[in-house]
């Protein structure tokens, strides 16, 4: 995993915006590894400009155990309106870590470890319901760490495991959003950014706008990934009392999360709604 940040002072004209804008689309491509092309469009860079600050995300692993290519066939993959699509899934017949709960499952494959003692690792939180992601979203939100108390640590026999081959790229202007939650104050210029730069003209900073966009792939050889920018726990229904075999079948909307388990930082959040989109 490579982290990135970069801040460039500029002063531009109309005349250079646009070599502005492209020199920090170099630099976002340059740095998650040509995933992501385009940070700013066209327009994203004024003679108003004065700052441009950007931060990037890079993430590349491989499964602790790699799935046979020879192994992925087509399926059928259940949308929320009730139609599907064929798109090929990922199998293999080793222990995995999974956990049922009341009215979801959630699974853990971890990714092979480097030098250092990180321990990376995606989950799958898939509802029951092939329509019960929406449900399982807001639980997520609305319970304190959730994420913490729902993480499968042991292994058990699966029965049946297919896991649907995904791309996803995803691009917006997060202002307005920012916005909406209540983070106002960047924007109005009332106070200027002095904490983080000075003017020279005595100008009052302030952030004109946001760019998020990011990049996924996940496939038989892991994940590749980059990003510029319940109740109480009622444990995990599987016991050592009680050992059986588990099905997890993710042929309908779910949730992943790319996790580092030592600090529980969280890199990669999403949602697969349609694998065959990408």
């Amino acid at each position: 995993m490579d982290g990135s940040r970069w801040m460039i002072r500029i002063s531009c004209s109309l005349i250079n915006a646009v070599e502005v804008a492209n020199e920090v689309n170099l630099w976002a491509e340059k740095q998650t590894n040509g995933l992501i092309k385009e940070l700013l469009p066209a327009d994203g860079v004024s003679s108003f400009t004065r700052l441009i600050f950007a931060n990037a995300l890079y993430f590349k692993g491989t499964w602790s155990y790699t799935f046979d290519r020879v192994l992925t066939k087509e399926s059928d993959f259940y949308l929320l309106g009730g139609n599907k699509v064929q798109v090929p899934f990922m199998t293999c017949g080793l222990d995995k870590f999974v956990c049922e709960y009341d009215d979801f499952k959630v699974l853990g494959l971890h990714y092979l470890r480097g030098e250092d003692k990180r321990q990376f690792t995606m989950y799958f939180f898939l509802p029951d319901a092939k329509d019960g992601l929406q449900a399982l979203v807001q639980k997520i939100g609305s319970t304190s760490d959730f994420l913490d108390s729902h993480i499968p640590r042991k292994e058990v026999e699966v029965d049946r495991f297919l896991i649907p081959k995904f791309k996803i790229e995803f691009g917006f202007k997060s202002s307005d959003m920012l916005k909406e939650l209540g983070l106002v104050l960047p924007f109005t210029g009332e106070d200027g950014l002095t904490e983080i730069a000075d003017s020279s003209n005595g100008e009052r900073l302030h952030v004109s706008s946001i760019h998020h966009k990011s990049f996924i792939d996940v496939n038989e050889e892991g994940t590749e990934a980059a990003a510029i920018e319940y109740d109480p726990l009622c444990g995990c229904m599987l016991t050592e009392e009680e050992p059986r075999k588990v099905d997890f079948v993710a042929d309908h909307p779910f949730l992943f999360v790319i996790r580092e388990d030592v600090t529980g930082v969280v890199l990669f959040m999403g949602q697969v709604i349609d694998p065959s989109v990408g």
